[in-house]
């Protein structure tokens, strides 16, 4: 049986006879006609007659059943084998080095089978196609993909979302089937831009007109049906998006909205919250004028005629803003495009600004000490020694003046009167000027003495003095950004700025001019992108020095520089450290210069200064009101428990009382009047239910 099923399979495999009709493949014939012959026996004959390697899986079993009446040509005749082997559930590979694989359906998912891109490839052979997706997401239109692709023979449907592509596997003809639908649908989801011009109406406005009509539909209206509608002000256009029959109905709506409107009574009042009316006058007023010459430009570049000439220049005539100060209001007359681009101005300006509270500290901290020893002494017969160096009082005058001061007896006198009497009278004592001794022991500093013994005299002073201050400045002021803001703390000094005397030095008269003496800050903070403020900063710290015989002498720290800042961060602007050793050393020669007795003859003076200087500052930056009063608060308790801890010090023979004190802060009396009164009535009936409940408890 076995040998006779075999002689038949190989009878039919005989009527599958290749009939030549020339030598080229292109004119080959084949006819083919199987009767219950085993399919490897098939697949043999195929591979002979199309002269292909074909590698048959051992999984390959079966008989198949098969006949063709037409003549077929060399590639339908390789269809046509493919097709017997779909039917009975098996699929062909190409492989990359020529040969043909066959393998069960099932199997082909995970095999190595041809990448291909185009339409190339047809019928039932096995190929992997990757399709990218320009404007409909993978991830919805793969589900329905594997729907119509035959996966229990092995076919399969993948999708990669990062790159929007679809992953197909599966036999050809199916393949190329599944790429038309997604290019179909593919395309139906491509939605173009149309673009707007409008000429009259505002593209803003239009488009809120637009939405309202197009974009409130039911749910059961397609994603895709709905326009989008964006409006590009610079230019006056809308942009519509979405399928070509939404787009279109928009833009006839566009269209026919878009017609010139009268001119006459277009006048609105805009009162400003936050800023000045007589500042935004100025510039929509040149904001106008630039709108009207660039209509005046165009409608001249565009040849469109006299009368869109005479449109403009009474547009131009017919614009009118003006402030009224009372209100706080800007009134304007215009057209309804140019009121429009007024509103949209005035709206964008007129904001709230955010505030920044600068803090500045000024730390001064200066130590100082000097020594002073000198010994001067006189003689009647030998002259003297004296050190004059503004630091000891000099011996010389310092004796005139002693001598000046003493008190001189009255002389006596002898007169005679008319009757020739004598007699003697005296002269009361004369006292001695103590005013140039005042004047030069006035300038002493320190102990100073002096000896008067036979014809000598002798004067030692000695003075050690030590200086030490620390001064602490923190000014601060709160300010808008871009708005420049100072502080002064001091005093006016007079200064003389001329003198003039008239003849005779009569009427003499002096100008004078007062000059500001103290701690000055001035700021213009200007908030950047996020939490950074640049801040334009004059510190400037000036006192009196003293007088000279000319005028007063100031003291004067200054500092201008920009700096950048983080809010709520303390930066140091500046500083000086000075030190500064002075030694002034006068004497005899000679015996000035002898160990220990050269003291006797010499005056020495030290003078040691050190001082350090530092200037910080600190912004902070302030956008609402809920931050303003954190910050006052802060200021307000410091300075109220300042007052509290003098108030504990007391005065001395005073009340306590008697020390002001702030009130205490409390955010009550911010609430409206109508919630107060709520709260009140509540805190009432609060107190009433605990008493009530206290009294029946007992």
């Amino acid at each position: 049986m076995r040998l006779l099923t075999k002689i038949i399979g190989m009878t039919f495999a005989a009527s599958l006879a290749l009939v030549p009709m020339h030598a080229s493949h292109a004119q080959e014939e084949f006819s083919a006609s199987f009767k219950n012959t085993d399919i490897n026996e098939f697949i043999q004959a195929v591979s002979r007659n199309l002269e292909e390697t074909i590698i048959i899986d051992p999984e390959v079993r079966g008989r198949i059943n098969v006949r063709s009446y037409d003549v077929m040509n060399r590639e339908q005749y390789y269809q046509f084998f493919l097709n017997v082997l779909e039917v009975y559930g098996y699929a062909v590979i190409r492989m990359d080095n020529g040969p043909l694989k066959v393998i069960r359906d099932r199997d082909a998912k995970s095999a190595p089978v041809p990448v291909v891109d185009d339409d190339s490839f047809t019928g039932d052979e096995w190929v992997t196609r990757v399709v990218p997706l320009r404007n409909v997401s993978v991830r919805e239109l793969a589900p329905l993909l594997r729907q119509l692709n035959d996966q229990a023979s092995g076919g399969a449907v993948m999708s990669y979302d990062p790159s929007n592509v679809i992953m197909m596997s599966g036999r050809a003809s199916l393949i190329n089937r599944l790429v038309q639908i997604i290019q179909h649908v593919d395309r139906a989801g491509d939605q173009d831009v149309e673009v707007v011009q409008l000429q009259h109406a505002s593209a803003a406005e239009m488009v809120r007109i637009a939405q309202s009509v197009f974009q409130q539909q039911g749910s059961g209206i397609p994603e895709m049906m709905i326009p989008r509608i964006v409006p590009d002000e610079r230019t006056n256009r809308i942009l519509i998006s979405g399928d070509p029959r939404a787009r279109e109905r928009v833009a006839r709506l566009l269209r026919q909205l878009d017609t010139e409107m009268q001119t006459s009574g277009n006048t609105r009042v805009f009162y400003l919250r936050y800023a000045k009316a007589e500042d935004m006058v100025q510039l929509l007023r040149g904001m106008t004028e630039t709108i009207i010459a660039e209509e005046r430009a165009t409608t001249s570049g565009s040849g469109s005629g006299t009368g869109a000439a005479a449109r403009t220049t009474r547009r131009g005539n017919e614009v009118s803003i003006e402030a009224h100060s009372p209100t706080n209001a800007i009134v304007v007359t215009a057209q309804p495009d140019v009121l429009r681009a007024l509103e949209s101005v005035i709206g964008q300006l007129d904001i709230r600004r955010a505030q920044v509270l600068v803090e500045a500290i000024i730390v001064e901290v200066f130590e100082g000490d000097g020594i002073n020893f000198g010994i001067q002494w006189a003689s009647e017969e030998f002259g003297m020694m004296q050190h004059n160096n503004g630091n000891i009082v000099p011996i010389g005058p310092l004796g005139i003046a002693a001598e000046a001061a003493r008190t001189r007896p009255g002389a006596e006198v002898t007169r005679v009167d008319n009757a020739g009497n004598q007699f003697t009278t005296r002269e009361p004592d004369q006292r001695g000027d103590y005013s140039l001794l005042a004047n030069l022991l006035g300038n002493a500093n320190g102990l100073l003495f002096g000896t008067v013994q036979d014809g000598w005299a002798a004067v030692v002073q000695a003075v050690a003095t030590t200086t030490n201050s620390n001064i602490l400045s923190a000014p601060s002021i709160t300010t808008l950004d871009n708005q420049e803001a100072s502080i002064l703390v001091g005093q006016e000094v007079p200064t003389i700025t001329g003198a003039t005397a008239g003849s005779n030095n009569d009427n003499p008269f002096q100008t004078i001019d007062r000059r500001e003496v103290g701690i000055r800050l001035r700021v213009t903070p200007q908030i950047n992108e996020g939490d950074a403020v640049q801040l334009l900063i004059e510190q400037e710290v000036s006192s009196i020095a003293g007088a000279t015989s000319v005028d007063v002498t100031f003291n004067k720290r200054e500092l201008k520089t920009t700096v950048l800042a983080r809010d709520g961060e303390t930066i140091v602007l500046g500083g000086l450290i000075d030190e500064d050793v002075q030694e002034s050393l006068s004497k005899v020669p000679i015996l000035g210069d002898i160990p220990i007795l050269g003291h006797l003859f010499k005056s020495t003076s030290v003078n040691t200064r050190k001082r350090n200087l530092m200037i910080f500052i600190r912004p902070t930056i302030i956008r609402d009101d809920e931050r303003m009063g954190q910050l006052s608060q802060r200021k307000y308790s410091y300075l109220r428990a300042q007052q509290l801890e003098q108030r504990e010090r007391g005065i001395s023979l005073r009340s306590r009382d008697t020390v002001p004190v702030l009130p205490d802060w409390d955010d009550y009396d911010a609430l409206p009047p109508e919630y107060r009164r709520f709260l009140d009535e509540w805190r009432r009936d609060m107190e009433d239910i605990r008493k009530e409940a206290e009294s029946g408890g007992r």
